[in-house]
């Protein structure tokens, strides 16, 4: 089921209830014109009616009366005509005198002396009779066609649903209108939010001019100088205990150093034990690494002119990779303006993930779109899951495939440092599947070629 935003729920709200306003209205205006219309034409008729027949009683008052030329005397236009009743017998100008028009029950009113009004349906159309009573038991019926009257009340009908729609419509705008401008100061939180969830800690709200939001504004900005704060002690925490702790590491990575020098010196147990403690001390000595480039991370980036395709050569170079590696598509520029040491220790680390996770790197490929620079690292591994996809640039996460293929524990914040760098040049880490099998990561930095 699908569920309607809150700004389609305001805007159809409106229009439904602008719809039924319009409607109730239009069925109303509609209902009174109808009855006035109907009522006018009525006594119009009757007065019509009783003329004629008044005529019609004068024409018969005769010796030898010609009730057909009487009849055919009278003024009645096209939309009227005349029906008598004389001695048992129906009259009228035509030889068809449609006496079945007259419902008998109006029939044996007017005979007993009183004048009636009724409307029938004659061949499809609406029809007023009239009746009115005459002398020595005659009666004068005149037959009122409402066909011009049923169109103007098509035509009312057409107008009115019109209206009706165009109500309901200005009625949907203004709810769209109205909900645009009420919901713009949660439209400005979510995207100071989205800043924030991007890294960019000063964002503030500005001060609201509704007093009913100055509260959300100056909460939101509270909640933010206390999410600022706590982020930076704990990044001063971690540099702090990072840096502690080198000395003490190195002075242990060097007496392990010693050990595993002279190794052929000591018995299988001591040599294996001293080949354990050497290779943790590495991995320790590589978290505090990666800890202390972490809490260096939330820094602004240093961009300068820097020859990426160079840079990303020299960092083969360095881990033992080709530096056939590097592919600039044609057309981008080599200059790009980044921070050099960001940009190399992401690079490193991807590259690094590549050989580690999947199995070696094929290509790095330099491109670019518009003005933002793509780093994007093609390894030949079994490529990521999709439901790791969305985790694996968080620190101290890896995929269980990655761990079974791995044969040793990284620190799990490789990629979490790439994120954060990317983050620093305003722009964000991805990973897809490869064309042709494997895992491709993709680094986009806005701005790098400006």
């Amino acid at each position: 089921m699908i569920r309607l935003g809150l700004r389609a729920r305001v805007t159809a709200g409106f229009a439904v209830g602008a719809a039924l306003l319009a409607s109730s209205m239009a069925l109303i205006s509609y209902d009174l014109t109808r009855r006035s219309l109907l009522d006018e034409r009525e006594r119009t008729a009757v007065r019509a009616a009783y003329f004629d027949a008044a005529v019609v009683s004068a024409g018969l008052n005769t010796d030898e009366p010609d009730v057909v030329e009487v009849l055919r005397s009278l003024d009645t236009g096209s939309s009227r005509r005349p029906l008598l009743y004389l001695d048992g017998s129906w009259y009228g100008r035509t030889a068809e005198t449609a006496a079945t028009s007259v419902p008998a029950a109006l029939h044996d009113w007017v005979r007993a002396g009183q004048a009636g009004v009724q409307r029938v349906q004659l061949a499809g159309q609406l029809t007023l009779l009239v009746g009115v009573p005459l002398p020595d038991g005659a009666s004068y019926y005149e037959l009122t066609s409402l066909r011009e009257l049923e169109e103007t009340f098509q035509v009312l009908a057409l107008a009115l649903t019109a209206v009706a729609i165009m109500v309901a419509g200005s009625g949907a705008t203004f709810g769209w209108y109205a909900t645009r401008h009420s919901l713009r100061p949660l439209t400005a939180v979510a995207d100071a939010a989205e800043r924030i969830a991007a890294g960019d800690f000063t964002t503030r709200l500005a001060p609201a001019t509704d007093p009913d939001l100055t509260r959300l504004s100056t909460s939101f900005n509270d909640m933010v100088d206390q999410l600022a704060r706590r982020i930076e002690r704990d990044r001063r925490f971690a540099a702090d205990v990072s840096h502690e702790l080198r000395s003490p590491l190195q002075t242990l990575y060097a007496a392990t150093s010693v050990l595993t020098s002279r190794r052929e010196h000591h018995d299988e147990r001591t040599a294996t034990a001293a080949g354990l403690v050497a290779d943790e001390i590495g991995r320790f000595q590589q978290l505090v690494n990666d800890l202390l480039e972490l809490a260096r991370t939330d820094q602004p980036a240093q961009r300068e002119s820097v020859d990426i395709a160079a840079l990303a050569g020299e960092v083969c170079q360095s881990r033992g990779l080709p530096e056939s590696l590097v592919r600039l598509d044609p057309g981008t520029p080599t200059e790009w303006r980044v921070d050099r040491r960001r940009t190399e220790q992401l690079l490193v680390n991807l590259l690094e993930n590549a050989v580690r996770y999947g199995g070696g790197p094929v290509a790095i490929r330099l491109s670019a779109v518009g003005a933002t620079g793509l780093v994007e690292v093609d390894d030949a591994g079994p490529g990521v899951p999709v439901a790791d996809r969305a985790v694996i640039f968080d620190r101290f996460v890896r995929s269980h495939a990655a761990r079974a293929r791995a044969g040793t524990d990284g620190t799990g914040l490789g990629l979490a440092i790439v994120a954060q760098h990317a983050t620093a040049h305003g722009g964000h880490a991805t990973v897809a599947d490869r064309p042709g099998g494997g895992a491709r990561f993709r680094v986009e930095l806005p701005g790098s070629l400006e």
